[in-house]
């Protein structure tokens, strides 16, 4: 299958052309009803010629070129129609009928906030295009209309989410108007898959109730469903938590598809290069270090400690916390004693094997480096993060 990508140096391009080159090199192999020979990859820069070529060759057809930001209104109506008017015209002449996605918006539905809009009506009618072309050729067009859209792209332009990014990670102001705003927001990631569902024939179909998306196998539209209703309120405090992360150590939830998880992916991405390494706080003494990596909401605590030669460290017991100790470098034992029947085991423990042994509550424990020569380096994982006004920790030797 040879892919035309049209607006392929934009934000939505740039990602679907990486990730259809990694189907293409074998890369991800998640997909192997996609065999993918040629990516055409057309933007501003290309040239007529080109673009004869590509629609000659091409099988498939991604059209994401457009105008959303002209200096003048009257150049949506170029961009958003003119372009794809080419398009449309240019395949027909090679008589053509590869399968092509068209990239409306949801303002293209003229409905609420969007009635007014330029740019929702040079959409609107670039859709009427794709139709009419449909019903013309036999072509297969996939209409989506995309509501706001979460990815990479140039701050203070075109998307909230990207702006705020940018100013909480670099230390920038910013204003929110209302934090009640609400937004409905489409990941770059989601949006992929669903174009890759579209080459493989399992897009999902829709019709519109206003701006509502609605569900229909029959519906002329397609969509991806998998979107985030938020306020920026909510977004902008996500962003400060994940800005005092390195500091306070806190992991905020992020539940596999959440929002927030999505969000931290994109936080990251606009933080300048001098912050992608942060300092932990190693507390030391001269039986060597316990350094706390990370905190979580509700599974606790990971930390490495790392004991000089013939060190013993532990010798403590706790009535509910329970710990895993995973030596990853050196050797060592670790022991542990029933407080109350006085049973005892022993665990001879090495990097060499990895293996996870569990602290269990009711249980002194401890952890001895039997090396003369090496640290012995061990993370450790705690059910909880340590609280200085319930400790849940108490000495005794093992």
């Amino acid at each position: 299958m040879n892919i035309l990508v049209t607006g392929a140096k934009g934000m939505v391009g740039t990602v679907l052309v990486n990730n259809l080159k990694n189907i293409r090199d074998n890369k991800n192999r998640t997909r192997p009803a996609i065999c993918i020979n040629e990516i055409y990859e057309y933007d501003i820069q290309s040239t007529e010629e080109e673009l004869n070529i590509y629609c000659q060759k091409a099988d498939f057809i991604f059209h994401l070129a457009g105008v959303n930001r002209p200096e003048n209104p009257e150049d949506f109506m170029k961009g958003n129609f003119g372009f794809t008017s080419q398009l449309l015209d240019t395949l027909k002449k090679y008589e053509n009928k590869a399968t092509i996605m068209l990239s409306s918006s949801i303002q293209a539905t003229l409905s609420g906030r969007f009635g007014d809009s330029e740019y929702g009506r040079s959409k609107k009618t670039g859709e009427d295009l794709f139709f009419a072309y449909a019903e013309e050729t036999g072509a297969k067009v996939a209409v989506y209309r995309f509501p706001n859209l979460m990815g990479h792209s140039r701050p203070k332009y075109n998307s909230a989410v990207s702006t705020f990014c940018w100013a909480v990670a670099n230390d920038e102001e910013f204003t929110v108007n209302d934090r009640t705003t609400e937004l409905e927001l489409l990941y770059i990631d989601d949006l992929i898959d669903g174009m890759f569902d579209l080459l493989e024939g399992k897009e999902q179909h829709c019709e519109f109730d206003g701006v509502e998306t609605v569900l229909r196998a029959d519906g002329r539209y397609c969509c991806v469903p998998v979107t985030h209703k938020v306020t920026l309120g909510e977004i902008v405090d996500l962003l400060q938590e994940f800005k005092a992360q390195p500091e306070s150590l806190l992991m905020p939830e992020m539940p596999k598809g959440s929002f927030a998880k999505k969000l931290f992916s994109l936080y990251l991405t606009y933080l300048p290069t001098d912050r992608f390494k942060y300092q932990l706080t190693m507390n030391q003494d001269a039986r060597g270090s316990f350094t706390e990596l990370m905190h979580t909401l509700n599974c606790g605590q990971v930390s490495i400690n790392i004991s000089k030669p013939g060190i013993t460290k532990g010798q403590h017991w706790h009535n509910s916390k329970w710990e895993q100790f995973i030596v990853v470098a050196g050797h060592g034992l670790i022991q542990e004693r029933n407080i109350n029947t006085g049973e005892m085991v022993e665990f001879e423990v090495s990097g060499d094997n990895i293996e996870a042994v569990y602290m269990i509550p009711g249980w002194s424990h401890n952890i001895i480096n039997l090396s003369e020569t090496e640290n012995l380096v061990t993370v450790m994982t705690c059910n909880e993060v340590f609280d200085m006004e319930h400790p849940d920790t108490f000495s005794e030797p093992v």
